[in-house]
């Protein structure tokens, strides 16, 4: 899992991102969000700080979920996080 969350991280770091970020809360926390959830597409919106809030795009299926994409929008503007593209 460590690689999985190293991979997050990464990825919204590259992205533009350069406040604190966890990919072990994101994990956790789409997976809070998802529980007991039917099969589908979601979007979930998340305060990080007064100033800051993460909007995640997840597919959902039986046994696990598809993380497409974070936004993040800040003040200064939103940088995209595509998370399907190779």
């Amino acid at each position: 899992m460590e690689e999985l969350y190293k991979f997050i991280e990464e990825k919204i770091v590259a992205a533009g991102y350069n406040g604190p970020v966890s990919g072990q809360e994101i994990y956790e926390e789409i997976s809070d969000e998802i529980e007991e959830k039917e099969n589908g597409s979601y979007i979930f919106m998340s305060k990080k700080e007064d100033d800051v809030f993460f909007e995640y795009q997840i597919d959902v299926m039986d046994d696990n979920f598809n993380l497409s994409y974070i936004d993040i929008n800040t003040a200064q503007g939103k940088m995209h996080v595509d998370f399907d593209e190779k």
